[in-house]
This record gives C-alpha cells, structure tokens and sequence, in this order.
C-alpha cells in the first residue's frame, strides 16, 4: 500500500515538532536548575522572564575608538543584529555593553548565591571561590577572539569545570558552586581577559551576555547547576 504522504514529510513533521517543543525544553531546564538554588517557582518565573526580555537590552558602559571601517548593523545594540541584513557602517567607536539578561541577572543570583553560601558557615565560600578560579584559568585558555564572531569558546566546557570542581571541593554545595562558577568563569575568563581584543573585532557592539559578541554565562550557568 503506497502512503499518501509525500517523501520527507515525516522527517520535516517531527523537525517543526522538535522547533515547537524546543522552548518548553529550555524553560523546563531553567526551572529545574533555579530550582537547584533554592528559588521558589514565582521566583523562577520572574527570572526566567527577566532573562528572556533582557536579552534584547544592551546598557552600554564604555566606547572604544577604532580607525578602520567595519562591516556591521546598528541594530545590533537592541540585541537583533543576527535578524536582519547587515548594512554597512564606518564607526569610529566600539561600544563595550552589559546584556541585562545574559549578564546582569545571572549575577545578581550569583551574588545570592555566594551570600547564602556565607551563611552556611565551614569552608564552602573558599571553596567557592576555588572553584570560580579554576573555571576563570579554564574560560581564559579555551575562549578566542575570532572575526566577525567576537569571543568565542566550547558551550560546554565552562559547564563541566564548573560542575566538576563543585562536586570535587564541595558536594554539598555544588549547585550553588557550580553556578556562581558557571556564571564568573565566562564572565571573566572569557569576556573581560578578552577586553583589549574588542579594538579589533568586526562589530559595532561588544555586548556581555548578549547573543552578539559575547554568550555563553546563562547557558553555562544553568547546565552547571543542573548537571550539579
């Protein structure tokens, strides 16, 4: 019996079934690892929000001059330059920014995080900050400026130093180790040690956290914590 479906339409329903179900994904495993940090489910609620609409806010904090033109599109400053086509520009600056959702929130619970740790009393803040070193010597090493791009490293590595000294020096601490780790370690690591190479990237924006020059703390951050 020949099927009345036309060749590939299985494979293309369950692509827009996987597309569709894709965000549900990411959300569940943003609760579950929120969860993790001691945040009740309207508290995760509220962060999650604030990272997803945050993402598309860039505060910017410093400019840089440069001499020589680049390509790039000015709307990379509202977090949408990868949406639409590039146009061309000759800016003398480079605006270094902090994105409000991949940055900012990740470590404002990073510092929550770091104050419940004080309170639980032993050596799990010092352990703490081990672990954010060894994940900062990890990002710095493995992250790279590459053209047109910007800072760029393993979307996993950052996770499993942070996931691995956590569990090594403090098990029970880790989710909370693992994200303060998983959130400082790119952070710094990768995005401020790599502040001198902005002067030669190809864009208009260096964006912190934001989906643009630099990415990678949220992400690092919650695979750390759930894998914890």
């Amino acid at each position: 019996m020949r099927s009345s479906f036309p060749p590939g339409f299985l494979a293309f329903f369950f692509l827009i079934l996987l597309l569709v179900l894709m965000p549900f994904l990411f959300v569940n495993i943003f609760f579950s690892a929120l969860g993790k940090l001691g945040l009740t489910p309207v508290q995760s609620l509220f962060v999650v929000i604030g990272i997803f609409l945050g993402s598309t806010i860039n505060i910017p904090v410093k400019r840089y001059q440069r001499d020589e033109a680049v390509e790039t599109s000015r709307r990379t400053m509202y977090g949408l330059g990868r949406s639409f086509f590039i146009d061309l520009g000759r800016p003398q600056t480079v605006v270094l920014a902090v994105n409000v959702g991949g940055c900012i929130i990740p470590s404002c619970i990073a510092i929550l995080q770091v104050y419940r740790l004080t309170q639980t009393g032993g050596n799990a803040l010092l352990f703490c900050g081990i672990a954010t070193l060894i994940n900062i010597i990890v990002c710095q090493i493995f992250a790279r400026p590459v053209e047109n791009l910007g800072i760029v490293m393993p979307t996993f590595i950052p996770a499993l130093a942070a996931v691995a000294s956590a569990l090594i020096l403090t098990p029970n601490h880790a989710p909370a180790v693992a994200f303060v780790s998983g959130v400082m370690g790119p952070l710094v690591g990768a995005d401020l040690l790599h502040l001198q190479d902005i002067k030669k990237m190809n864009t208009r924006v260096a964006s912190i956290g934001g989906a643009g020059t630099f990415d990678g703390i949220v992400i690092s951050a919650m695979l750390a914590t759930l894998l914890a």
